[in-house]
């Protein structure tokens, strides 16, 4: 099983927390979100990391060259990070994503380790952590059935149907990830660069069982604005994170 985390995007609602620094190394608790994330994949024994980069780019390369020399990381740069989606990164890793499983994460979620051993531990073979709760506009929505199956997936979906937030950490399996890469590639050529990369996993509902995790339990949080830093900040001190 392989790690790729999408870590291109440049953050201006962050701003001018992000003026200089890439969301991924904001820190929370004393670390940077992305050695939450890198440490929490070691814990798990997954140590091949594919990370897509863009702003600052060197930044990240420079931190984890100093910090996690005992993985073995992939770098794709998205050259156009400022006028594309998650959906052109993700892109952009097609030709890795058919070599294995595959644990898909942004590179901006705050999460307790024991949500990656949730989601590896999953009997369901492609699986997406969910937080179960009342939802905004903001937030990646999804449908489910009485089967646990995702029925429908995106930010525009209705509040009053949906179960809660796709916090945007997945486990896809190889034949998932087959079809990924060419809805990826139909997304794009039908220019979609500026989507969310759930977009190419809406139209695969249908022909894919994709399953969900419940993860309401879990102390974890998608990082966008400066009062998700705030409660992320908060989140960190749960003794889930001192593992």
């Amino acid at each position: 099983m392989q790690g790729l985390i999408l870590a291109a995007g440049a953050s201006r609602r962050l701003y001018p927390l992000t003026k200089s620094t890439p969301k991924c190394l904001l820190d929370i608790g004393g670390l940077p979100i992305l050695s939450h994330q890198l440490n929490a994949l070691k814990k798990y024994d997954i140590n091949d990391v594919i990370i897509v980069i863009g702003y600052y780019k060197e930044m990240i390369i420079d931190y984890i060259n100093k910090n996690h020399t005992e993985m073995k990381f992939t770098f794709i740069t998205n050259e156009h990070y400022l006028d594309t989606n998650t959906s052109y990164s993700a892109y952009l890793c097609k030709d890795f994503l058919s070599s294995s499983d595959t644990l898909l994460m942004n590179g901006d979620v705050l999460y307790p380790p024991s949500l990656l051993k949730q989601i590896i531990d999953s009997d369901y073979e492609t699986a997406l952590a969910v937080d179960i709760k009342e939802c905004g506009d903001e937030e990646v929505k999804v449908i489910v059935d009485n089967n646990k199956h995702i029925v429908s997936i995106g930010k525009e979906l209705d509040v009053e149907s949906t179960l809660g937030e796709f916090i945007g950490v997945a486990k896809l399996s190889i034949p998932f990830c087959k079809s990924f890469s060419l809805s990826l590639s139909k997304l794009i050529e039908n220019g979609g660069k500026s989507d969310y990369f759930e977009s190419a996993i809406a139209p695969l509902l249908n022909t894919h069982n994709v399953h969900f995790e419940d993860i309401s339990h879990l102390p974890c949080i998608e990082i966008d604005f400066n009062e998700d830093l705030q409660k992320a900040n908060q989140l960190v001190k749960n003794k889930l994170y001192n593992v």
